[in-house]
């Protein structure tokens, strides 16, 4: 594997979240944040808590996209955190 899509991979098969394909390219907050607690409470592999696993791996995305993130799509992502948020009650 390239040096440089380790992060690819990691999202891919995490250990910690089965994702549904294409999570991250979804254009509203709250099915991002819908789909990632579905995730979360379905793995038996997590080592934290459903939240805690859920925003790591969003919170991962994020910040391994970084500068290639554009603003619009970091925003989305964003708001997807608040909306993960809310979902498990932790506003």
């Amino acid at each position: 594997m390239a040096r440089e899509k380790w992060s690819q991979d990691v999202t891919e098969h995490s250990d910690a979240l089965d994702l549904e394909e294409d999570v991250f390219t979804l254009d509203d907050p709250k099915k991002i944040a819908a789909s990632l607690k579905r995730s979360a409470e379905r793995s038996k592999r997590r080592k934290g808590t459903p939240y805690q696993s859920a925003m790591s791996m969003l919170t991962f995305y994020i910040n391994r996209a970084g500068d290639n993130l554009p603003a619009e799509r970091r925003k989305v992502l964003e708001a997807a955190k608040d909306e993960l948020r809310a979902a498990f009650g932790r506003d």
